[in-house]
Order: C-alpha cells, then structure tokens, then sequence
C-alpha cells in the first residue's frame, strides 16, 4: 500500500509513458495524489490518465518535449492552473546512447544531453519558481548509477546524469544558504532496470544493447520516488550493486573503473547477437516499450 499522507498532493511525472514514469503515476494515483503526466507519446498519456482516473486520480496529461523550454513552462503552468499549486516534480524522462563516442552521431550525442541535462535543469528551474513562491516543495531528480561509476560506451549518458548529480548538489546548496528548509533536492542514481529504456536507447554498438549486470526490477525505483515524497533524502543509489561499486570506487576509482570496463566490454560487445546502428526513439518516440517492464528479467 502506497503512502497514504500523499493524498491530494500534486505531483507532476516526466518520461510517464513508460518505465519508472508510469509506475510512479500509477502508485501515485493510487495513493491519491493528482498527478500531472508528461511525455512525448500524447496517445500513452491518456491511456494512462484513463488508469489514474479508475484510481480515484484526477490526473491530467501535458504532451511535453523536455528539451524544450516552451514545453516544460508550459507542463508547470498546466499544473497550476489544474490545481494551484505542485507539490513534487520528479525529473523522471531520459534517454540513452550506447557504442563508441566516435561512432555515436555528434547529433545524437548533442539531443541526449538536451534530454538529459537540460531537460532536468528546465524542470528544475520552474519547480523551483514555484516552490519558492509557496514555501515547500521536492524536487526529485533522477540521475543514474553510472553518475558514481563511469562506464565505456555510455559517454554522453554518462556525463548528462554526472550533471544531473551536479545540479542538483549545488542546488541544495543554494536552497540551504536561502534558509529555504521545506524545500528539498533530492537525487535518485538507479542501477540497470529492467524497464523499455534499453529499446528506446540510440545504439551505435554493432551489438543488441545488453544491461549491465545485475539487472533490477524497476518497482525498487518506483518505491524510491514514493518514499522520497514524503521522506527526502539528497541521494539514493538503487541497486545493491551500486551502493557497493560506488563505495570502493571512492578509495579504488582505477580498480573498478577497469573492471567496468572489462564487465561492460563482455555484455555489450562478446556475447550480446550482433544489431543494425539505429537512432531509434532518441529523435522521434516510437511505439516501442510501452510498460513499466522491459521484459528482460523474464527472459
């Protein structure tokens, strides 16, 4: 059962046609919160508005590009103007890019970060406006594993969520100095799940994209994203894994990053079935990976 104090709150979700996003809009609604969901899929929008809706949430859905400005003021002023006030916006759309930096399109590389990056400082810097306007607020970003432990061909991905991981420090910072003590940053670092995300990824690895191993269920971020909205915290790392990694990486950088690579170079490269170079949804969204799973784990 969902936490129950998040009844009538106001959360707005990007990236909710899928994965993470449509997993937390779902135990959102049920929870009672109204949601305010987000992505490129309008037609996924509002199926799932349909499904918050049986819930009991008046949920609304904004068709947002998170890489561009107009966009993303325009997802916060329809949250306002739906019901006057957001309580936490999480910072959920990304995309990935996976193959050597070289082989990887320089416009693919470029558009990731506008996703990744950029969208995050967008939504961030209306969620702010306002919470600071009205005194409280949490704002949920959602970075990666890799922002704490590098990994080959994922170099642009890579340094997008390291910037997310860096906003979001520096954020505290200021909402601190500003003695702004109800408003929260919080950061979220998820290790390999098995969501659509590796169906959506732009792939210019010669290879299937493989996840790193282990592989998570994507709930224990749903559950985060949960958690953090009524009991914030600067950063999590999900995935058992990864709290691990991190925590030798910070005495052993050379050691783990070497054995990365080494992890990375077998899944990717040996012993995944070799796959055409394809930009995929990165560009334009496809009707790919519609739901909350990826459907690896089963596999």
């Amino acid at each position: 059962m969902a936490n129950r104090s998040l009844n009538g709150k106001v959360v707005v979700i990007t990236g909710a046609s899928s994965g993470f996003g449509k997993g937390a809009a779902l135990e959102f609604a049920e929870a009672g919160a109204n949601v305010v969901l987000a992505a490129r899929r309008d037609e996924l929008l509002e199926e799932l508005v349909q499904q918050c809706k049986l819930a009991g949430s008046p949920a609304v859905a904004v068709p947002t590009d998170v890489s561009k400005q107009e966009d993303m003021q325009n997802l916060a002023q329809r949250a306002i103007a739906e019901f006057n006030q957001i309580d936490i916006w999480i910072n959920n759309a990304g995309v990935g890019a996976l193959g050597n930096f070289w082989d990887i399109p320089i416009e693919d590389h470029v558009h990731l970060i506008e996703i990744n990056l950029i969208g995050v400082i967008y939504g961030s810097y209306f969620a702010l406006q306002h919470f600071r306007q009205q005194g409280t607020g949490t704002l949920i970003n959602t970075a990666s594993g890799l922002a704490k432990i590098p990994a080959p061909y994922y170099s642009s991905y890579t340094a997008s969520k390291y910037g997310v991981v860096g906003l979001s420090a520096s954020l505290r910072q200021e909402v601190s100095e500003a003695g702004l003590k109800d408003i929260h940053i919080c950061t979220v670092l998820p290790m390999a799940m098995d969501t659509p995300w590796f169906d959506h990824a732009s792939n210019y690895s010669g290879h299937a994209p493989e996840p790193i191993p282990p592989l998570y269920d994507p709930q224990k971020v749903i559950e985060t994203y949960i958690r953090l909205a009524t009991d914030p915290e600067d950063e999590v790392i999900v995935g058992g894994a990864g709290k691990m990694m991190s925590a030798l990486h910070s005495v052993m950088p050379g050691l783990v990053e070497s054995m990365m690579q080494k992890e990375v170079e077998a899944v990717q490269k040996k012993n995944a079935p070799a796959e055409e170079p394809s930009s995929n949804d990165l560009h334009e969204p496809t009707g790919e990976g519609t739901e909350v799973y990826g459907g690896r784990l089963k596999r």
